[in-house]
């Protein structure tokens, strides 16, 4: 009976509160990586979009009952990082902007000068050409230092590393994100030339080298494949340094041996689908059973209206700067509504807002797909956004409010179809945090949340609550918005958006 059902469905949300869809504990431990840009760079917001997807995907994975590890594995070295630490050293040494942000940001603009004096240019003279060859040679003998331990140059590197992975965990505090484990690219190279000799010595890879060629293992041939699908690949250049290939083997047997993991989800920008498809047969061939279970999250470019985002010519959008403009606006559209608030508490409620537009932003779209990102569209209070959704939680938190205490409900009235209709919806929270997680698909939990949001939205405006005559069914609509309140808070956890209380 639809009473009946309605009763079981609201009783069962309010006595679970914030456990509410929680999954029964699962088997297996499943790792999740992402949040890992490139250190010497700053933070921009197609780093946000891996961040946000692998936070939400590690929400819902653990929720759903797993054994959760966040990882990040951030590139701290190779040419681009080389390339900041060169022209420091060559024109900025002692020079250091205040603030974690500030210093993050600085490194990209110094990034972008390098480029623009290494750049070969339209029309070079002679003089000019020599200028950047000679650049050139100081850049790359300063790769050469840092390859044979010189101190000099590795102090320079843990230096200006660090004021990058400052500027890093600062954007994850602002996100809530805490990672539990960090890899770094510069701790597997050496480990991965070990992998690279256990690969030969199982025939697994060729060695080429005494002919003067590369580490490569042919993948497709060692699987006994007749069509080509993973083609050959290079594990170990001719001078004997490695590549992302190989540092993603080493990486791998880490995870599987000291962390146990029996699910590796890689958040990884859609571009290296091949590269981790490679990698994933190469660890088949190496006998790790879990490279069944190595799944790759591939996600489209964040482009911006006016074309891509180019870090080399400094044409990117920072999170931060994205971030701070949110918080603005949405301090201007509230300052007339919100006297009675304190200036502090509005700037907390603007930070909660703004940021649920930006993440929300980046959910709302299927991950394979690209995003053009426009911050006037993010930030809309209407349709499929952040704000929308958050409003209903406002608006159940200010029903409750004035309502005091509640009695236990009894439904058995002729429910309206808004109330049928929010009740369906809250009750396939369970069932769509197992879909999401199994299915490693942030986007079946952000059309949910928008959905909840609009059931809420539509009961809202068409049901009254505190004016219901009737004392019995008041009471019941009561249980029903608290409900109702505590689902749609839930799904927003899990989204990685705060629920706040006003707006």
């Amino acid at each position: 009976k639809t009473s009946e059902y309605a009763h079981r469905v609201v009783e069962e949300v309010l006595k679970n509160g914030a456990e509410f869809g929680r999954g029964e504990a699962k088997p297996e431990t499943v790792m999740v990586e992402y949040a890992q840009p490139n250190t010497h760079h700053s933070f921009h917001i197609g780093h946000a979009r891996n961040t946000i997807l692998g936070e939400v995907l590690a929400r819902l994975v653990d929720f759903a009952g797993y054994k959760t590890i966040r990882a990040s594995y951030p590139g701290d070295l190779g040419l681009g990082v080389i390339t900041v630490m060169w022209i420091y050293d060559k024109l900025y040494k002692g020079q250091e902007p205040v603030g974690v942000h500030e210093r993050g940001q600085w490194l990209l603009k110094l990034y972008v000068e390098a480029n623009q004096l290494l750049e070969k240019k339209e029309n070079e003279t002679p003089e000019q050409t020599a200028q950047r060859e000679a650049y050139e040679a100081e850049r790359r003998e300063m790769y050469r230092k840092w390859d044979a331990g010189d101190e000099y140059v590795r102090e320079l590197w843990r230096v200006t590393r660090e004021w990058s992975l400052e500027e890093l965990r600062e954007v994850l505090h602002m996100l809530d994100v805490n990672m539990d484990v960090w890899f770094y690219e510069s701790e597997v190279d050496e480990p991965s030339k070990v992998i690279v000799e256990e690969l030969i010595a199982k025939n697994i890879a060729d060695d080429e080298r005494p002919n003067g060629g590369a580490v490569i293992v042919k993948i497709d041939e060692k699987l006994g494949l007749t069509k080509e699908k993973y083609r050959t690949n290079v594990i170990l250049r001719r001078d004997g340094t490695t590549l992302y290939l190989t540092k993603d083997l080493a990486l791998a047997k880490v995870k599987f041996e000291q962390y146990h993991v029996d699910r590796s989800i890689y958040v990884v920008d859609s571009r290296q689908a091949l590269h981790l498809q490679q990698a994933f047969a190469i660890l088949k061939l190496w006998g790790f059973p879990q490279s069944e279970k190595c799944y790759h999250l591939g996600y489209g470019f964040v482009s911006l209206p006016e074309g891509a985002m180019s870090s080399r010519k400094g044409r990117v959008v920072l999170f931060k700067e994205v971030y701070d403009e949110a918080v603005k606006r949405v301090l201007s559209v509230n300052a007339e509504k919100s006297v009675e608030i304190a200036a502090e508490e509005r700037e907390k409620i603007a930070q909660q807002i703004g940021l649920g537009a930006l993440v929300y932003s980046m959910l709302s779209v299927d991950n394979n797909k690209d995003i053009v990102f426009d911050i006037n569209e993010a930030l809309s209070f209407d349709g499929r956004t952040g704000p929308y959704i958050q409003n209903a939680h406002v608006r159940a938190n200010s029903i409750l409010k004035k309502a005091g205490t509640f009695t236990k409900a009894d439904f058995s009235y002729d429910l309206t179809k808004q109330e049928i209709e929010l009740i369906e919806q809250m009750s396939q929270f369970p069932q769509k945090v197992q879909q999401a997680a199994e299915e490693y698909r942030p986007l079946v939990m952000a059309m949910y949340a928008y959905d909840l949001a609009n059931a809420f939205h539509s009961f809202y405006h068409a049901v009254p609550v505190l004016q219901s005559e009737d004392e019995k069914v008041k009471s019941a609509r009561l249980r029903l918005v608290a409900a109702a309140k505590q689902a749609i808070a839930n799904a927003l956890r899990l989204l990685d958006i705060q629920a706040p209380d006003v707006m």
